[in-house]
């Protein structure tokens, strides 16, 4: 059989990178406008591929709005593939719902263009989550295609010779942990193989000659890929004439301007039956470690922990509140939802998300934060206040001056902790004589209690925050400016539902049996529940008991600062480097905070470090002299770094909160967090995207870099059968599990670096870092690999704020207490309550964090008997017509196969 020659015509086109936005989008612009005109003069121009992402169609009918018929058609016609993403993410950093969000989005914006293209496209993602077969096989897709992660790839994507590659073809059989399987395809020689194919016959001989030869030594049948395109690479407007010269040179080769879905197909007709299976996360650990890009995990930490609190505040605060205000009649604000979920996911491609570009890319990408924040935090309020409106408060009309609240807990389990709430107390509108009022105000006595619903105290602390201006703005009417007296409350709730709430109030005059003084505080820097014990030695580092197991964890929190004469891709520490600890430094230690149900101690570490490379660095730089090839040292200069250590333990908590605060003034530098586990395992888990990915200690043998970091989302854990120790994040998306012979846990706090980095000179100044920061940890002791996925759920907990909202004494619809659902299943998380927008169906999803098949309990509030219950996937697709109640109180069950990604849907009130 001849061999078939499928040129793909595409281009990569990274939003923003070494070039700002806009410049970037002056350039896109061009580029469709010579498309659409090739594709309307050259009939034999098939189809051009874009980049697997709509958003460049947004982008592009941004400037000409009047070109989307045109548009419209040629994706119709086939030959405009677009999709299936709405744009091109870096999957290790952004979270599993944005993942799920981004396809979804991607799959709805294309078939309002006329189509979308099923293939599962990662050119250039820097690695792939183990999921991903999964999550596309339930999208209806097939196969997926990527740039990185199978055969060792080293600098500038040069493909390199190995004895040991995962697969010794280009294509292979993809399998998620579950053992979903797509094909998968490897671009082995790079997206661009097929790149400015010559016309003339003497230059397309030669260059054919080598493609073809290239292209043969990874196949495994005899249909060849060459991509002809690269990052921003213009149309080849001569590609018909360039193909037909190359068929008159090589008439033994059938030349086809293809397409992936016909590509695809085909090849899938002629697959050898002996590929080999890839499992899981395809990493590139099989390669010498300085071409994998991980540690953009840990470049520009700020953007990353701004994306997790943007992220959790959408996924698991705003969605799950207008879920509940949805079931209430309320709408669901779905194109509102749109607008905050877009504005966020313009910053998850991989050049913007992993901090690897030049510094006007990341400034915009912090208004871009900013503005998807802000949008999240008036659809918390809006459907917070429309939930409390709804329940019924008036059990508190029998305290005078009571002001209630409502807590909710929107993550997706059971759920106690300390929170603080602020209340106004008292209030007069500034019509109503401002000076006289404030007076007023100011006079007002502020001494109270919380009680709950049934009437009994809670332990709480006040402060007062004096009188205060405020405003509303109601529908109705005019803005009403306010000064209302402020106080704010600390409190300790307990068993809040999931996905519910629970109701409070402050009354004025303390009840006579309030709870007496207690202490968490047991002796100089030692605090102590009935769970857990930390004491602080005289460096500053923690010694964590866990009482029900006795094990104790020691030489926690020590610190450690290297030098980095790398760039925003790739840690390089100076050759001979020894890195500066915390080890043998004194530090101080103070009582911040002593209540019944908090304490909270302060250690400060008064350090002095390098304040940046030596000059030579510089020069290095501006040479172009390879990462891996510089012997630029750290400098001599020394700079102060103070180092502010919180540790917190909350009354009945089962985990220690840390927050680390600094004012970074040093360049050239990495700073971590060390925590010794000295659990004896061989693998350690690190959750990624819907999953617990269990990973080596030590490299693979080819392994060269002395580093060996790590992505994770919410946490990374070691354990064994009898104990664990879990360090959950927020925002801190690097670790590194040490080869110290204690199995430390190191989680990168800050990387400094002063470059770009990749295929040219590009300075970076800001992303060296310097100013405040503050970075969150906690510290999860946990009964061996049993208790990991109990463990795994107080770590995603943590992640997630607590919702109050004030409101007054009235009669509701509601109960004091309430919670959406109840559900209940061995080793599940939740990580989605959403309303979808094609059936306005209450959409719920879990996981399956462990490798044992498990079952899914769902209760109704009061046994909904109308409930109608129906299996989805992750585009919000019914499968199952009906899942019927499993007995008289309407309960619905559900198997759940090992790490599988299950999505339900909820109809109310179906005839």
């Amino acid at each position: 059989m001849n061999k078939i020659v499928h040129v793909i015509s595409h281009t990569h086109w990274d939003r923003e990178w070494y070039l700002p936005y806009e410049k970037h989008h002056i350039r896109l612009v061009k580029l469709m406008d010579d498309l659409l005109e090739v594709l309307e003069r050259d009939s034999e121009f098939q189809s051009f591929h874009l980049d697997g992402q709509t958003i460049i169609l947004d982008d592009y009918l941004e400037i000409h709005p009047e070109r989307r018929s045109r548009i419209i058609r040629h994706v119709i016609d086939g030959r405009l593939r677009i999709g299936p993403w709405y744009i091109l993410q870096d999957e290790f950093l952004t979270s599993s719902e944005a993942n799920i969000r981004n396809l979804l989005i991607g799959h709805r914006d294309a078939i309002r263009y006329g189509g979308v293209t099923k293939i599962g496209y990662f050119p250039d993602s820097f690695g792939n989550i183990g999921q991903a077969p999964q999550i596309l096989s339930q999208a209806g897709i097939r196969t997926a295609v990527f740039g990185r992660g199978v055969k060792p790839t080293g600098f500038n994507n040069s493909v390199a010779d190995a004895e040991h590659y995962e697969s010794p073809f280009s294509e292979m059989i993809w399998q998620s942990p579950d053992g979903s399987e797509v094909l998968g395809i490897l671009f082995a020689n790079w997206y661009h193989n097929g790149m400015e194919i010559p016309s003339d016959p003497e230059k397309a001989k030669a260059f054919w000659q080598t493609k073809i030869a290239d292209a043969e030594r990874y196949a495994s049948t005899c249909h060849l890929l060459l991509m002809n395109g690269c990052d921003h690479q213009p149309v080849q407007t001569d590609i018909s004439d360039a193909l037909s010269s190359a068929r008159n040179l090589f008439p033994d080769y059938a030349f086809i301007h293809s397409n992936f879905p016909e590509y695809a197909q085909t090849l899938s007709r002629t697959l050898r039956q002996d590929l080999a299976v890839v499992k899981g996360e395809l990493r590139s650990q099989r390669t010498d470690g300085w071409g994998t890009l991980v540690n953009t995990a840990s470049a520009r930490v700020y953007i990353k922990q701004e994306n997790q609190k943007c992220q959790t505040l959408l996924e698991k605060v705003a969605e799950p509140l207008a879920t509940l205000a949805g079931t209430h009649g309320v709408p669901y604000p779905h194109n509102l939802f749109g607008y905050a979920w877009k504005t966020l996911m313009q910053n998850h491609p991989h050049d913007s998300i992993c901090g690897c570009s030049v510094d006007e890319v990341h400034r915009e990408m912090m208004t871009r934060f900013a503005k998807s924040l802000h949008m999240t935090e008036a659809l918390v309020e809006e459907s917070s206040r429309s939930v409390v409106s709804a329940v019924d408060t008036s059990v508190y009309a029998a305290y005078r001056g009571a002001r209630p609240f409502v807590v909710f807990n929107t993550s997706g389990r059971s759920r106690s902790g300390t929170l603080s709430v602020e209340l106004e107390v008292g209030r007069f509108l500034l019509q109503d004589g401002s000076s006289e009022c404030k007076a007023a105000l100011a006079e007002l006595a502020v001494d109270g209690q919380v009680i709950n619903a049934k009437g009994e105290p809670i332990d709480c602390k006040m402060e007062d925050l004096g009188v205060r201006f405020g405003y509303e703005l109601p529908d109705d009417r005019f803005r009403q400016p306010y000064w209302a007296r402020v106080i704010r409350i600390h409190l300790h709730v307990a068993d809040i539902p999931a996905l519910g709430y629970a109701t409070y109030a402050w009354v004025p005059v303390k009840t006579e049996s309030g709870p007496p003084e207690t202490s968490l505080l047991t002796g100089a820097g030692t605090m102590e529940n009935e769970h857990l014990r930390v004491s602080v030695a005289g460096n500053g580092t923690l010694t964590l008991l866990d009482k029900s197991s006795g094990r104790s964890y020691s030489g926690l929190c020590e610190y450690e600062d290297a030098g980095d004469v790398g760039n925003e891709y790739m840690f390089r520490q100076p050759d001979g480097d020894k890195p500066l600890t915390t080890k043998s430094l004194e530090a101080d230690v103070q009582v911040v905070e002593d209540s019944p149900f908090r304490a909270i101690l302060e250690i400060t570490h008064e350090w002095e470090i390098p304040g940046a490379a030596e000059a030579l660095l510089a020069k290095e730089m501006e040479a172009f002299v390879p990462f891996t090839d510089r012997t630029a040292q750290r400098g001599t200069e020394k700079v102060p770094l103070v180092l502010r250590t919180r540790v917190m333990l909350e009354k009945d908590a089962r985990l220690v909160k840390i927050a680390v605060s600094f004012d970074n003034q040093a360049r050239d530098h990495r700073l971590r967090v060390l925590i010794p586990t000295d659990i004896h395992a061989g693998v350690h888990y690190a959750d990624s995207i819907f999953e617990l990915a269990e990973r080596p200690n030590a490299p693979a043998p080819e392994w060269k870099n002395p580093s060996n970091c790590q992505h994770q989302q919410a946490f990374v854990a070691v354990d064994n059968d009898k104990e664990g120790l879990m360090v959950a994040n927020c925002g801190l998306n690097e670790y590194e599990v040490l080869r110290d012979g204690r199995n430390t846990i190191a989680v990168t706090l800050l990387r400094a670096v002063g470059e770009l980095g990749d295929w040219g000179v590009f300075p970076t100044p800001e992303a060296q870092c310097l100013g405040t920061h503050i970075m969150e940890l906690a510290l999860i002791p946990y009964h061996g690999s049993n208790d990991r996925c109990e463990a795994a759920t107080l770590a995603y907990q943590f992640q997630v704020p607590w919702t109050a909202r004030q409101t007054d004494v009235h009669a509701g619809t509601i109960p004091p207490r309430y919670a959406l659902l109840g559900w209940e299943g061995s080793g599940l998380a939740l990580t989605a309550a959403k309303v979808s927008e094609q059936t306005e169906d209450v959409i719920l999803r879990w996981y399956n964090m462990s490798s044992a098949e498990t079952r899914l309990v769902i209760a109704m509030p009061a046994g909904d008997p109308a409930a109608h219950w129906y299996k989805s996937n992750v585009l919000e697709e019914m499968l199952d017509d009906r899942l019927e109640p499993v007995g008289a109180d309407g309960r619905f069950e559900i198997g759940v196969r090992p790490f599988e990604i299950l999505t339900l849907g909820y109809r109310a009130n179906k005839k």
